[in-house]
């Protein structure tokens, strides 16, 4: 997101009952109390009861592409959320730098601002952005445009090769009312909608409310929508993503402690979504909500009003990204995942929790901050969180980020080793950790998530495919 996750500590009612919580078989016995409603606004309920773990042996096949994805609803998928911020200069763009690549707009080492570095090594010589930096073994170090066609095409042929449903496309509203980034992102949206169709993927539009007017993102973001269904035609994409017969939209943002907006202005814009007057216009409405929605504390603004937006969201999307590192603190949020799931469906809304495989802001800003900051363990610490939302019989996942250098939340092929990196700069490869990866592990560990959730294999709380295989 937009917004450093550090900065952000991430109604009808239906009448629910929960059996008590059951720990499965295969060794999992964490340590962590039945949960209990406290501090909650919303009515007792009780957890629900956790799918049984089994072991499966790992698969062996290699990535092959997959199906065309069924646009019509989100259950049982996982969408990754996609930047596509990142420029070049002589990319056709009218922004004319290196937008989110370097803090000044100088190509070296000093000026370099992600956590992570992309692997290039398929860019095509059309595609490749040319810097000062260069590789271990004296090759130049090139990066790339999200203005190109042809690379966001490769980024979902790799969902496709990978098993991967499809991307929520971010939309920073602070970007709207330039016309350069205006330009920019349309031009991306485009890029999103021939990658998509042309794999078979799904894609839906999500607004980033970070750094807002306080006094105008409500209609900024209501005239977007109407650009965008109306001149762009998004919703007419055979892949765009819909939910209970509507558009998907999601708003990410609002009711956090550091963003705009007030309870009303928050509900002025559900009612826009949901029970706009031009059927055109209407979608289902995905709120990233702060990860103490439900208590309207920490991350989220205390005002009481809050909780009726949070109800009045037909899909409530917690954020967790940086809220735990170990295993035991991934366990011990699953008792929130239950309290979350449930007090969801008793505002009659579904629930989409959010999993990420680690963070480092190490190099934002331009200076050295902290330095793998949430260890990814060798795709552990993902693996876990994905288990335990398919365990409570979570009916979608949305994963953090598919191209989030930025924040070192990235899913695609990322550079494997320190060999693999620019000289002079410090990042985080694969190995940080001391293990030895694929520049594609996370692509492949998302799609044997996938297949976990759609119940295509067993649920297993262990990773069911090594470094040297791939998810079927």
């Amino acid at each position: 997101m937009f917004v450093r996750s550090k900065t952000i500590p991430a109604i009808q009612r239906i009448g629910i009952l929960f059996a008590v919580a059951i720990f499965a078989s295969c060794g999992f016995n964490p340590a962590v109390p039945t949960a209990t409603p406290t501090s909650s606004n919303f009515s007792t309920f009780s957890p629900v009861p956790t799918v049984v773990a089994s072991s499966t042996s790992a698969p062996t096949s290699s990535p092959t592409a997959m199906k065309k994805v069924d646009a019509s609803t989100m259950e049982h998928k996982l969408l990754m959320g996609y930047q596509g911020w990142f420029t070049c200069p002589n990319d056709g763009s009218q922004v004319g730098g290196y937008f989110h690549w370097f803090v000044n707009n100088i190509p070296d080492a000093a000026d370099f601002r992600v956590a992570m570095w992309p692997d290039t090594s398929e860019l095509t010589p059309e595609e490749r952005c040319q810097t000062k930096m260069v590789f271990p073994n004296g090759q130049p170090a090139y990066l790339y445009s999200a203005y190109n066609p042809k690379t966001v095409l490769r980024h979902f042929e790799w969902m496709s090769e990978y098993g991967i449903d499809g991307v929520f496309l971010q939309r920073f509203g602070s970007e709207l009312s330039t016309p350069a980034m205006f330009d920019e992102r349309n031009v991306v949206t485009k890029n999103v909608i021939a990658g998509a169709e042309a794999t078979g993927r799904v894609f839906a539009i999500m607004y980033d409310t970070s750094n807002m007017d306080p006094a105008t993102f409500v209609g900024e973001l209501e005239k977007d929508w109407k650009y965008l269904v109306d001149v762009l035609k998004v919703t007419v994409s055979p892949s765009y993503l819909h939910q209970n017969g509507k558009p998907v939209v999601a708003v990410w943002g609002l009711g956090f402690t550091n963003h705009p907006g007030t309870p009303q202005q928050a509900m002025d814009l559900v009612n826009f979504f949901e029970k706009n007057p031009d059927p055109t216009q209407q979608v289902t409405l995905v709120g990233g909500v702060p990860t103490e929605w439900r208590s309207l504390q920490k991350d989220s603004l205390s005002d009481p009003g809050w909780k009726e937006y949070y109800c009045a969201l037909n899909i409530i999307s917690p954020w967790t990204v940086e809220r735990f590192t170990t295993d035991v603190q991934v366990d011990q949020y699953k008792s929130k995942m239950i309290l979350d799931m449930g007090a969801a469906r008793q505002c009659g809304a579904e629930y989409m929790p959010v999993v990420f495989p680690g963070f480092s802001n190490q190099n934002s800003g331009g200076s050295l901050l902290n330095v793998n900051v949430t260890p990814r363990r060798g795709g552990n610490l993902y693996w876990r969180q994905v288990y335990n939302a398919i365990s409570i019989h979570a009916p979608m996942i949305y994963n953090a980020m598919f191209d989030e250098v930025d924040e070192g939340t990235a899913m695609y092929k990322i550079a494997a080793t320190i060999n693999d990196q620019p000289e002079g700069v410090k990042l985080v490869p694969l190995d940080a950790d001391g293990i030895n990866l694929p520049n594609d592990w996370y692509l492949r560990l998302a799609g044997a998530a996938t297949q976990m959730l759609r119940g295509e294999i067993p649920l297993t709380i262990e990773i069911p495919i090594k470094p040297g295989t791939a998810a079927p």
